[in-house]
């Protein structure tokens, strides 16, 4: 019988029996944890291939990683963000391998090293109870109405919130930021500082908030509604990778294949996150229902401490 226990930021084994040897796959994740625990338990029962994690923030893990720079251990990567596959594919780390369950995932969500597991965009985060209209685009919570009652999350500590900023300002410049620091809105840190006082009504909104994490949330009774700005928003695939250095990585091909079939796409679905399967339903608005900007994350980023350094001091003001 298969066990598997997990503990946020802590590394957790799948097991087969007392006397069971060390897993056969080793996967470090920045994703949920619930996600993990299920793909883990899924592939086991499915293939036999025991399965260890590490999951974590996308900081906390990247720190893992470079700490065991001189004897790696991690077969498969899962980020929150893009940019980690297009760095590890320029140092060489990452292994070509194009899933035969990939067939279904837009051009856009894969390269010959890198496909995401699923998908998240940045909303608005709205708590119906705060007294607040509700609000349909960004420039709404810059607004009187919203006077000292909007949190950011920061985009020096969540990528997607950098790539936000970058997209909004680089067709509107700081104007927006300026009106929103005008009106008391605050830097709250990263996405979960930014998001539990809305839910605890000690403000209104979150301006940039992570949709799954607020639409499951609401689908456990939270008071929250999120909203996807007409403007535009910007999306955050969470490409999953296979390490070079694995001695496992045929093990790693499977547990690929498993994410993307369509017992682990369901298990995403689940999860508020958008499926990378175009042929996948979900309980959700998907990137087609969505209006998706522009970013051009080579030039975003090139210029990521000039954007940082601005918006940083927009709110220092």
């Amino acid at each position: 019988m298969l066990k598997f226990t997990l503990r946020a930021g802590v590394a957790a084994t799948a097991l087969f029996g007392a006397g069971a040897a060390l897993a056969d796959v080793t996967v470090y994740t920045a994703g949920p944890a619930k996600l993990i625990e299920d793909l883990a338990a899924g592939f086991t029962a499915e293939t036999g291939v025991a399965v260890e994690v590490f999951q974590a923030t996308t900081g906390k893990v990247m720190a893992r990683i470079e700490a065991e720079a001189a004897n790696p251990v991690v077969d498969v990567l899962i980020s929150a963000s893009w940019d980690t596959a297009t760095d590890f594919a320029e140092r060489g780390w990452l292994v070509p391998y194009t899933s035969p369950n990939a067939e279904m995932v837009p051009d856009f969500l894969k390269t010959e090293t890198a496909v995401a597991q699923g998908v998240s965009a940045l909303a608005i985060a709205w708590n119906p109870n705060s007294g607040t209209p509700k609000p349909t685009d960004w420039a709404d919570l810059a607004k009187p109405e919203y006077k000292d009652l909007v949190n950011l999350p920061d985009p020096a500590q969540s990528g997607s919130a950098f790539e936000l900023v970058a997209a909004l300002s680089g067709t509107e410049g700081m104007g927006l930021f300026d009106d929103l620091a005008a009106n008391g809105a605050i830097v709250a840190g990263a996405n979960a500082e930014a998001l539990n006082p809305v839910l605890q009504g000690a403000k209104a909104a979150v301006f940039g908030a992570v949709d799954y994490i607020s639409m499951a949330g609401a689908a456990k009774g939270e008071t929250i509604e999120v909203i996807f700005p007409e403007s535009g928003t910007v999306i955050a695939p969470r490409p999953v990778m296979i390490l070079n250095w694995s001695q496992n990585q045929d093990e790693a091909k499977q547990f690929v294949d498993y994410i993307l079939s369509d017992a682990g796409q369901a298990m995403v679905a689940k999860t508020f996150l958008m499926p990378a399967r175009s042929d996948i339903a979900a309980d959700r608005p998907l990137i087609a229902d969505l209006n998706i900007l522009p970013v051009d994350a080579e030039a975003v980023y090139a210029k990521r401490a000039e954007t940082l350094d601005a918006f940083a001091t927009t709110f220092a003001k």
